[in-house]
C-alpha cells in the first residue's frame, strides 16, 4: 500500500459515519497500512426533513452532493447505505462493491416493548418508505400509519413527539449505533419483506479509477465477505 491518504465521502449522520468506520475496518483487515480521511458532506436529503421518503425513492436524494464531490475529485470514493443508491447511477460513477448485509430485517420499536401483533386497535405507527407503509396496512388494516423522517435518532424521538405507539426502522441501523436494546422485535421477512439491499453498504468510485476499483472490490459480497 502506498502513502496515499484515501478520502472517503459520506453523509454526516452518526449512522453514516459508523458505516464508514465499518468499511475502513474491513479494508484494514486486507490492507493493514491503508490511510484514510473521512469527508462529511451535507446532502439535500439530510437538509430536507419534510419530503416523505416515499416520494423520492429511487432518486439521488441522498447521494447527489456526494456524487458531485466524487466527480470533482474532492473525494476518492464514497460509502453509502446501498438502498440509498438511485435506480440509475451517474454514467461516470461505478459501484466497486456492495458488502454482505449483516441484518436484513425491519424492526419495531414500541413503547413498553409491545410487539406489533399486540398493539392496540388503531395504534399510531411511524414509518418512512412506501414499502413499510403498505406492509403495515396489509398486516393490520386498523393501524394508523404516520410518516416519519430524519436520522435514526430523530425518528426515535418522533416515537414520543408525534405520540406514536411504535415505529418501524431497519434493525441494522440500531445495531450499528449500539442501540440494539431498543428493538422490540425483528419482523418476519415473510410478512415484512425488506429492501433487497437492506443492511448492505455500497462503495462508489469514478468509473475510470481502475486501480481503486480493484482495491475495493475485495469487499464485494460475492467474494465471501
Amino acid at each position: 500500500m502506498d502513502k496515499k491518504v484515501y478520502r472517503i465521502g459520506t453523509r454526516k449522520s452518526t449512522l453514516a459515519l459508523k458505516q464508514v468506520e465499518e468499511v475502513v475496518y474491513l479494508l484494514k483487515n486486507v490492507y493493514t497500512d491503508i490511510k484514510t480521511e473521512i469527508i462529511g458532506i451535507d446532502t439535500y436529503g439530510d437538509k430536507d426533513k419534510i419530503t416523505p421518503i416515499s416520494d423520492i425513492e429511487g432518486t439521488d436524494f441522498f447521494t447527489k452532493e456526494i456524487d458531485l464531490a466524487l466527480l470533482k475529485g474532492e473525494i476518492d470514493f464514497a460509502v453509502h447505505s446501498a438502498k440509498d443508491l438511485p435506480d440509475k447511477v451517474h454514467n461516470d460513477i461505478y459501484i466497486a462493491a456492495v458488502t454482505k448485509s449483516k441484518d436484513p430485517y425491519d424492526a419495531i420499536v414500541s413503547k413498553n416493548n409491545i410487539p406489533i401483533e399486540n398493539l392496540g386497535f388503531n395504534a399510531r405507527v411511524g414509518a418512512s418508505s412506501t414499502r413499510r407503509k403498505s406492509q403495515l396496512k396489509k398486516y393490520r388494516e386498523d393501524l394508523i400509519v404516520v410518516d416519519i423522517r430524519g436520522t435514526i435518532e430523530e425518528r426515535l424521538e418522533q416515537l414520543y413527539k408525534l405520540n406514536l405507539e411504535a415505529i418501524i426502522i431497519a434493525a441494522i441501523a440500531l445495531v450499528r449505533l449500539g442501540l440494539e436494546q431498543k428493538i422490540t422485535q425483528r419482523l418476519p421477512l415473510e410478512i415484512f419483506k425488506t429492501h433487497p439491499l437492506q443492511g448492505a453498504l455500497a462503495l462508489t468510485v469514478r468509473k475510470h479509477d481502475r486501480n481503486l476499483i480493484k482495491m475495493l472490490e475485495i469487499l464485494e459480497k460475492d467474494n465471501g465477505n
